[in-house]
């Protein structure tokens, strides 16, 4: 079966996605699903249905992304010898999706703050799955494809244990429940065959799960009751909207449009220079019969001599002059521009030096449009991990919503700015001087530059410290009740 992409290209000549493969879009369309109940099935008729309006697009984000994009070429300057060969050499894509990633990533989620004693056992959730590496790709493929899924679950191998786990838009798909401002179902893929046939996906509903698989050509179902109040799945989105509930890709189509400009720049560039490598040479008035076969070892020949004709005129050389490369490179350079302007990108970036080297306040400018993007999606990532966190709590202790305790919980963050130490030393001392308990507490801590695994530390080694000097007061303490009583006795006894 062969399936097209959204730009008409069919998928059997599109490029591969680098750790993925193509999906047919037409497994999608299933009809009945034994062990469904009969009133799930439409809900999970319209995810599927999602997923394949969606996943096209998606594909071709993730191409641009691994820059696979094909070339698209007007037909006008460029020969078809070159054109059948070139591949995508600019990764401005990726470096779209990476530059924001890097500073609002999940591997800068440090843990949690816990108010009190962690009853709960969030940061036992945290480190069993590993959320601060894990989780990262959550980031990026939000990034790339405008969303991405954390699914929450007990493990099969392991009731006992909860399982979150990250999910990427290209193999899933939700419905958006816009009165409670969340996900009211969802389906995420898990299996396909050699030939991107889907076999294998789950359905993510309030109170339960199903895990469905195909069999000899029949689909079936196995459910499981969570009993909770809510999918038990958080959507992480980028520039959510009211009417984007799902947010924007930063690979846009103004982006990959820009890329493709700059394809075909770079493409012209290099079929100029293979046109002008070889030196353009014109005789004029000699016989071609003067010229060996072999014109490449005439060129490099030290001594050529050509004789003149029978009516003794002299033959004249004249060489074409190479084509300037300037046109492309300020060509590309403008399109490096609109592509930094775009995606709040530095021009420096993306490997356009400009003829006035940029000051060391402008970059940082430019830097500050990106960090502030970042805390933004910070707050609203923190938010939906927070959920998600809950919904772990509430499944490993069989409850059917997320526990109040919950509202004492927040997500720590990395600052997205580098500062100075000095910088930081010096505002931690100014703010303890004037807010009593600053000094010991984990506000200031964090805002001294230590990470949360730090201050776990710290706080341990404190603690230690104080029982051991405690332990020795009671030493002491003892040591000389003891001494006073001897003291006493013998002073008794002399007396007596």
């Amino acid at each position: 079966m062969v399936f097209y992409l959204a730009d008409g290209t069919p998928v059997s000549s599109a490029p591969k996605i680098t750790g993925s493969s193509w999906l047919d879009t037409g497994s999608a369309s299933i009809g009945a699903i034994g062990g469904v109940d009969a009133v799930d099935m439409p809900v999970i008729r319209e995810l599927l249905k999602v997923w394949r309006d969606k996943y096209p697009r998606n594909a071709i984000r993730g191409a641009y992304y691994d820059c696979k994009e094909r070339f698209k070429d007007f037909g006008i300057s460029i020969p078809d010898r070159i054109k059948s060969k070139v591949e995508a050499m600019i990764g401005w894509p990726e470096l779209a999706v990476r530059s924001l990633s890097d500073l609002s990533d999940l591997s800068d989620l440090q843990g949690f703050s816990v108010t009190g004693d962690d009853t709960l056992g969030i940061n036992e959730l945290f480190d069993d799955n590993m959320l601060d590496v894990t989780a990262g790709e959550a980031i990026v493929s939000a990034y790339k494809h405008s969303c991405s899924f954390l699914t929450v679950a007990a493990d099969p191998d392991h009731t006992d244990r909860i399982q979150i786990i990250p999910r990427s838009a290209d193999w899933s798909a939700g419905i958006w429940d816009r009165a409670r401002h969340r996900l009211v179902a969802a389906l995420t893929i898990t299996q396909s065959d050699d030939d991107g046939r889907i076999c294998g996906f789950n359905v993510w509903l309030p109170g339960r799960n199903y895990v469905c698989s195909a069999r000899m050509g029949k689909w079936n179902a196995e459910r499981y009751d969570t009993e909770f109040d809510q999918p038990t799945v958080v959507s992480l989105a980028y520039d959510r909207q009211m009417d984007r509930p799902f947010g924007h890709s930063r690979i846009s189509r103004s982006l990959m449009s820009l890329v493709d400009a700059g394809f075909r720049t770079v493409v012209r560039m290099e079929a100029s220079a293979e046109f002008y490598s070889v030196p353009k040479l014109w005789f004029l008035g000699a016989n071609k019969d003067a010229f060996s076969t072999n014109t490449w070892t005439s060129l490099i020949q030290a001594i050529n001599a050509i004789s003149a004709d029978e009516d003794g005129n002299i033959p004249q050389i004249h060489q074409v002059q190479q084509a300037s490369m300037t046109p492309h490179s300020d060509m590309l350079k403008t399109m490096a521009m609109l592509v930094a302007s775009q995606t709040r990108v530095p021009v420096d970036y993306l490997g356009i030096t400009l003829d006035n080297p940029t000051s060391a306040e402008a970059m940082a400018s430019a830097e500050r449009r990106l960090t502030r993007i970042a805390d933004r999606q910070n707050v609203s990532f923190g938010r939906e991990i927070k959920r998600a966190m809950g919904i772990a709590c509430a499944l490993r202790e069989g409850q059917h919503e997320i526990p109040d305790a919950m509202r004492d919980v927040y997500p720590v963050w990395a600052p997205t700015r580098e500062i100075s130490d000095a910088a930081r030393a010096d505002a931690f001392t100014k703010i303890a001087d004037k807010v009593t308990g600053y000094a010991d507490s984990d506000v200031g801590l964090e805002r001294l530059g230590l990470s949360h695994e730090e201050i776990v530390r710290l706080k341990a080694d404190q603690q230690r410290q104080r029982s051991q000097r405690h332990i020795d007061q009671l030493i002491d303490s003892v040591t000389g009740s003891g001494k006073d009583v001897a003291d006493g006795g013998e002073g008794t006894a002399q007396g007596e």
